[in-house]
């Protein structure tokens, strides 16, 4: 019998996983997304079927997948009054991909089991170009159980997918990728700059230093656009800054410290204040050279 599935929210990034995810269960797929307009346009791309409710599309659906804004977000589509978790029925698994919080996804999985379903902390990374290509790395936490019955789905749009350990490690590692990110984009801020104000060619710069311990996948992907000043595409500092706020809300918790982490949120905060919150979060940058 082919698996039914459902896929909740048809943002940036949600949009091609769905799409992914369609080409492999076919018209088994149901979509919904606050905006109609725009899971009628992924129907009329990717096919399946759109529905009026979170609640109508994970009714008799095995496996229900998720990628919205925020906690808040997450909660309205699960556990809201059209929430998806009236629906679904007993042995069926959500996927849920927000990069939300650590407590969200532990109060769902056990929501989930109460009601005698799975529940799966996979948020992401890759961007809107390994959303789009089928290339994502998605971080996990849940049942082993589950996330074996899932993991085969979930790589129609990623290229490496891992269990890290009971719910809400997903979303714990994701803090730890946000993190990491934030450091190495700053970094590569300011060794652009440097390399601008002593007269250096930084395309050729770049080509020397990228082979050498220095290179990131920040460095090969952004370096011409952030030498050139563009920034109207990719992972929006709007977003990067909900993300950071999560990881120090975390931190507070179990006592990490994270001061470099502070500080970038509040350059963050200083291209926000430029009217920037949309540029990519390659834009630090521009602090340093404005």
């Amino acid at each position: 019998m082919a698996v039914k599935c459902a896929w909740l929210g048809l943002g940036v990034m949600g949009f091609p996983m769905a799409g992914h995810l369609a080409k492999k269960v076919g018209a088994g797929l149901t979509v919904f997304n606050r905006s109609s307009g725009k899971a009628a346009m992924w129907q009329v791309t990717c096919g399946g079927t759109q529905a009026k409710t979170p609640k109508d599309a994970a009714d008799d659906a095995d496996f229900v997948f998720a990628c919205v804004g925020n906690d808040a977000d997450l909660r309205q589509i699960t556990l809201g009054e059209h929430g998806a978790f009236h629906a679904m029925k007993p042995g069926a698994i959500f996927v849920d991909h927000t990069t939300a919080s650590a407590d969200v996804a532990r109060e769902l999985s056990k929501q989930a089991a109460a009601r005698g379903l799975g529940f799966i902390d996979a948020p992401v990374s890759g961007g809107q170009a390994g959303a789009e290509n089928g290339a994502l790395t998605v971080m996990c936490g849940g049942e082993a159980a589950h996330y074996d019955k899932a993991e085969p789905l979930i790589m129609s749009y990623a290229r490496m997918s891992k269990l890290l350990g009971p719910s809400g490690s997903g979303q714990l590692a994701k803090m730890c990728n946000q993190i990491a990110i934030a450091g190495i984009v700053q970094g590569l801020a300011e060794s652009i700059q440097f390399g601008m104000k002593a007269g250096l060619k930084m395309e050729e710069v770049i080509d020397v230093i990228s082979k050498g311990a220095a290179g990131s996948w920040q460095m090969d992907n952004r370096h011409k656009t952030m030498i050139a000043g563009k920034f109207d595409f990719g992972f929006a500092v709007d977003w990067m800054r909900k993300d950071l706020g999560i990881c120090l809300s975390e931190a507070r918790k179990n006592g990490a410290q994270l001061p470099l982490t502070a500080l970038i949120d509040q350059f963050y905060a200083d291209v926000q204040s430029m009217g920037a919150g949309r540029w990519d979060t390659s834009s630090l940058i521009s602090r340093l050279v404005s």
